[in-house]
C-alpha cells in the first residue's frame, strides 16, 4: 500500500511539474527529443515518450483499434486548476462522447504512383473527410521488434524531422493507427516513395479504405 501511494504521489508531482508542458508541446508538433530539451524539470526520455503516447491516445491522434469499429468514441482534454495558494495543476476531462455505427467500408487500391502523387491523393481525401476522421495504419512497433535492422534502415529513409517524430513514440508491439495529419501524410508518402510503406488509410466520413503497397 505504501508503494502504491508513493507511486501516486510521484505521478502527481510529475504531472504538475511537466506533464502539462509535455502535452502542450506535443500538441504544437514537437517530437519527444526536442520536448525533453525544452523542459526545466529533468525528465527521463522514456517518461516523455510515455506521456506523449498516452496523451495522443486520449486525444484520438493515435488509436489501437481499427478505425470505424468502435461502438463509442471518446475525446479527452486537459483543463487547468488552481488551489488556494495559486498552484497550477492539470485535470483530464471528457470533452465528447458519442455512439457510432461500424463503418461499411468501400475498399480500393492505390492508383497513384510515387511520393508526390500519393501525397496529393491523401491531401484530397483528407480535405473531404477532415484530418480528425482520417487515419493510417502504422506497423512501426511490430517491425521494430521483429526486424530491428530492417526497421532501422526503413526509418533512415525519412527526413530527419519526420524520423525524430516516429522514433519519439513508444510504439506498442501491435498495429496502431495514426491520424492522417499533415506530418503523417508526409511520413506515409515518403516511406511509400522509397518502397517502405504497406498499409491502409481510413477515411471515416466517406467510409473508404485505401490499400497502399
Amino acid at each position: 500500500m505504501e508503494k502504491y501511494f508513493e507511486k501516486a504521489l510521484s505521478d502527481f508531482t510529475f504531472d504538475v511539474a511537466v506533464g502539462g508542458a509535455i502535452r502542450h508541446l506535443a500538441d504544437r508538433g514537437y517530437p519527444a527529443s526536442q520536448i525533453r530539451k525544452m523542459l526545466d524539470f529533468p525528465t527521463p526520455y522514456e517518461r516523455v515518450q510515455k506521456t506523449i503516447w498516452e496523451h495522443f491516445l486520449a486525444q484520438g491522434v493515435l488509436r489501437l483499434e481499427e478505425p470505424g469499429e468502435e461502438a463509442v468514441q471518446e475525446k479527452y482534454g486537459y483543463v487547468e486548476d488552481y488551489d488556494q495558494f495559486g498552484r497550477k495543476s492539470f485535470r483530464r476531462v471528457l470533452l465528447e462522447e458519442r455512439a457510432s455505427e461500424p463503418a461499411v467500408w468501400q475498399e480500393s487500391r492505390l492508383k497513384a504512383r510515387g511520393r508526390d502523387a500519393l501525397l496529393e491523393e491523401l491531401e484530397e481525401k483528407c480535405r473531404e473527410n477532415g484530418d480528425d476522421f482520417s487515419y493510417a495504419s502504422c506497423d512501426f512497433g511490430l517491425q521494430s521488434r521483429r526486424e530491428p535492422e530492417a526497421y532501422a534502415q526503413r526509418i533512415q529513409k525519412l527526413q530527419p524531422q519526420l524520423r525524430d517524430y516516429v522514433l519519439g513514440l513508444p510504439w506498442d508491439r501491435r498495429m496502431a493507427y495514426h491520424r492522417l495529419d499533415e506530418r503523417m501524410r508526409r511520413i506515409v508518402a515518403e516511406l511509400y516513395g522509397n518502397g517502405e510503406y504497406q498499409g491502409i488509410c481510413y477515411f471515416l466520413k466517406t467510409e473508404e479504405k485505401l490499400r497502399i503497397g
